[in-house]
């Protein structure tokens, strides 16, 4: 599928009908071998999914869920995240996100990298990380 166009908007990207808002990843550790990047998007077309993410700054990306389960939080790989029709989604710290597995240094507030969404039915899109600090009370990214 060749890679289609985008447009850039004030923290946002669009793609077709996709419009993906604030990427972002939390800071890590030194030595920490994993970490989380989450994003909104919202979908004013067909129904797609979010199929495969790739980056420089890990060996791979993984898409995963955190639910309660009883008392347990539990944590599941997904081989791809709906983008329903007329739909927000909302990736975020103990829920719906991105693994970021084996990275090649940590992740410092402030840096930017890149990272390609693909999805199913509209293409690829480049879009741009922010790392932000780790909020006091929230916690650090699962370990793998």
């Amino acid at each position: 599928m060749a890679c289609a166009a985008f447009a850039v908007q004030a923290h946002g990207y669009k793609l077709g009908a996709i419009t993906v808002d604030h990427p972002y990843a939390r800071a890590t550790l030194p030595g920490q071998p994993t970490g989380g990047a989450y994003l909104r998007f919202e979908n004013r077309g067909p129904s797609d999914r979010l199929v495969a993410v790739q980056t420089d700054i890990a060996q791979r990306v993984e898409m995963h869920d955190m639910k309660m389960e009883g008392d347990v939080m539990r944590m599941r790989q997904l081989d791809a995240i709906e983008v329903p029709t007329n739909k927000a989604v909302a990736l975020h710290p103990g829920g719906l996100h991105l693994m970021l597995i084996g990275l090649k240094a940590p992740l410092k507030e402030g840096e930017r990298f890149a990272m390609t969404l693909k999805f199913e039915k509209a293409g690829e899109v480049k879009v741009e990380v922010t790392v932000d600090a780790v909020k006091t009370g929230e916690p650090r990214d699962h370990k793998h």
